[in-house]
């Protein structure tokens, strides 16, 4: 039909006598015909099917831990081998049309396995090998060849982790353990009181001086104050040291237990490890009340009695009566308020003194009355069931630590019941423990700290508490450690402000290295002791050289610290100023950076991990001399490329050169005539 519209056009147009010769006529009334005709076709809108096929290569990453670790601890002949080994995969894998591509631990553009260096100050395997993950999603990722002497000092453990590739190991290092002294932990309590003793436990770890002994200091700056002789056993590799010390006048205290270097001893620079300790007035008065007579009840009070810093007052309803007007800086209810208001006079003493409240639910609490004094969460129960849940560590709580013994213990609980509700956060409140449910882990709330400014409060959500630490107990003869811990951490981290500083700077960390992001925290409270925020805070830090640096910051309600950034290994004063309700504050302390270098810390290859990465992909292990043999494998496995095909449908008529051309007809139509004679 429009060839038909095309050649009627045409003709009714150029049937008549023209001034032009027949041939010329012709041709202009060609050029109408295919004018008019494609003007027809595109009013019908046609569309243009389009086809794009695409071949992508299989991609092999080679992985490489450029950690200083390896290039100190691997012989050079072999560190050259395995290097030159890479780079001939890569040279044969590209020659049978692969696209070999290197990635390393240091940020940035990576050459080749041959031009690396090995300066990385750390290791993350597992950071490497997911972001090689996340950076090949939805590509053709055939395989990744790792090359590590196996030694993680950073991140998460990369042996439990799914990556979903599989991994070529290549395992390179030392498997010859040195002769070494270590403190691998330091455990002590963070706050001490005045004139009271005070323990300080360290864990001596050791290799090659099995039989000897080992000389262990504690010092506080230059001055020894007391010195251990050790022995080491044979057949073991770990002993534990334990000082008592007497907490001096308050103040801020700066200790270090320290290992004396012994002749043939690989590094001395895990010898010492520093202990910070703040040194406040008096004992901790503590209540721990309950609305009936518990398990819980003994294993809080034997949790708390672990601590020489406080001292504890038991009272039930009926049984232990408080005594009106008590005096106590903290209490601990368990289940109150109490269904039936029992256990009333308690909770209103507690209301009244406006300290802090460690709130424990059990089967007996009275949900609405406990959702009305605004602790920082919410409760609404769905009916009476409950859930069976286990502790998991929230690893953004900063406030104290879990460490991973702790962690370890915790995933050992039996489960406990807890409320099945809607639990609802308030503003400030922080989860220091989730649920886990089964092997599933939430991040429903367990263990939470929050409340109104200026009185902390803090929200166990189980009366099941007595279970875990009896079988703690049982599992680990007779030392509930997680649990005593979890529970005096808690007390003490309610009762931080108890000295009534209305500014308080400190350090994030008990001491930082030389590649850590040094930070500083600080509250600020009213004349009242509520706490508030957006506060100018001024801070100078001074070196051992007497380098001054000033910082100016403001504490914001999300907690976030102060980042001074790396700073050189040393200890640093710092002085923090602050304009309070019209009054100047001021606090002052310090902080220790250390020269850790981790990748010198241990230098025993670990090719067992590289193994376990290896299987759990369906790969095996290979050492720097069986690179060809790794070659022929990969090349084996007959990893294929990815051919894709893409249609695309666009309406003819947006296609641009085909108005050009019809222009060009009409403009040649029109010049013709005109040129012709035409009118």
């Amino acid at each position: 039909m429009c060839l038909l519209v095309g050649a009627g056009y045409a003709a009714l147009q150029y049937s008549a006598r023209a001034p032009w010769g027949t041939r010329l006529n012709y041709a202009l009334a060609a050029l109408r015909f295919l004018v008019v005709s494609a003007l027809c076709y595109l009013l019908l809108g046609p569309l243009l099917t389009t086809s794009t096929t695409r071949t992508e290569k299989p991609t092999v990453v080679l992985a490489v831990d450029n950690s200083q670790s390896v290039e100190l601890f691997t012989p050079k002949p072999v560190l050259e081998q395995a290097t030159a080994g890479l780079a001939q995969l890569a040279a044969t894998l590209r020659g049978k049309g692969f696209a070999v591509e290197t990635r390393a631990l240091t940020p940035g553009r990576t050459p080749g396995p041959d031009s690396l260096r090995f300066t990385a100050a750390s290791t993350d395997l597992d950071q490497l090998l997911a972001g090689t993950r996340a950076a090949y999603d939805g590509r053709n990722l055939a395989a990744v060849v790792l090359l590590s002497d196996g030694i993680a000092n950073q991140g998460r453990g990369p042996a439990t982790a799914d990556y979903t590739f599989p991994i070529y190991a290549v395992a390179v290092g030392d498997t010859v353990p040195k002769k070494d002294l270590r403190l691998t932990d330091l455990a002590y309590n963070r706050v001490a009181f005045s004139g009271n003793k005070f323990p300080l436990k360290a864990e001596l770890a050791f290799e090659g001086y099995a039989g000897g002994t080992a000389t262990v200091e504690l010092r506080e700056g230059p001055r020894v104050l007391e010195t251990r002789r050790v022995a080491l056993p044979v057949g073991r590799r770990r002993v534990k040291v334990a000082f008592q010390l007497t907490a001096p006048a308050p103040g801020k205290r700066r200790y270090e237990v320290r290992v004396v270097p012994q002749p043939g001893e690989f590094t001395a620079l895990n010898n010492a490890r520093p202990a910070f300790v703040e040194v406040v007035k008096g004992k901790l008065r503590v209540l721990l009340a309950g609305a009936a007579p518990h398990p819980d009840l003994k294993a809080l009070r034997a949790a708390l009695q672990t601590n020489d810093d406080f001292d504890l007052t038991l009272a039930v309803p009926g049984i232990a009566p408080l005594k009106a007007g008590a005096d106590f800086d903290v209490a601990i209810l368990h289940q109150l308020p109490a269904q039936g208001g029992l256990g009333a006079d308690i909770l209103a003493q507690v209301q009244a003194k406006g300290v802090p409240a460690f709130y424990i639910i059990g089967a007996q609490s009275d949900l609405a009355a406990y959702n009305r004094l605004g602790t920082g969460l919410s409760i609404q129960p769905r009916g009476a069931q409950t859930d069976a849940v286990t502790p998991l560590p929230n690893p953004g709580f900063t406030r104290f630590a879990f460490d991973e013994e702790a962690a370890r213990r915790f995933a050992q609980y039996p489960p406990v019941a807890v409320p099945f509700a809607d639990l609802r956060l308030g503003p400030g409140a922080e989860a220091a423990l989730w649920q886990q449910v089964g092997r599933v882990a939430t991040q429903r709330p367990l263990l939470v700290f929050g409340g109104p400014t200026g009185r902390r409060q803090a929200t166990l959500l189980t009366d099941g508490g007595w279970q875990w630490r009896l079988s703690e107990a049982v599992a680990h003869d007779d030392h509930p450690e997680a649990y005593d811990r979890l529970i005096v951490r808690t007390i003490q981290l309610l009762t931080q402000n108890t000295r009534k500083k209305r500014l308080d700077a400190y350090p994030t960390q008990d001491a930082f290295g030389t590649q850590d992001d040094v930070t500083l925290a600080a509250e600020t409270y009213n004349a009242v002791f509520e706490r508030v925020y957006d506060q100018k805070i001024d801070l100078t830090l001074t070196s051992d050289s007497q380098r001054v640096r000033r910082f100016s910051f403001s504490n914001g309600p999300d907690g976030a610290p102060l980042h001074l950034g790396p700073l050189p290994a040393g200890r640093y004063r710092y002085l923090a100023r602050a304009t309070l309700g019209g009054l100047a504050q001021q606090d002052a302390g310090e902080l220790l950076v250390q020269n850790q270098p981790l990748e010198a810390l241990e230098s025993k290859a670990n090719p067992n991990l590289l193994a376990q990465l290896a299987r759990r992909s369906g790969q095996r292990l290979y050492y720097p001399a069986q690179l060809a043999q790794l070659t022929q494998d990969l090349l084996k496995a007959n990893y294929k490329p990815i051919i894709s095909s893409e249609e695309n449908l666009k309406d003819l008529i947006d296609q641009k050169w085909i108005f050009f051309l019809l222009l060009a007809f009409v403009t040649a139509e029109w010049a013709v005539r005109k040129y012709s004679g035409s009118v």
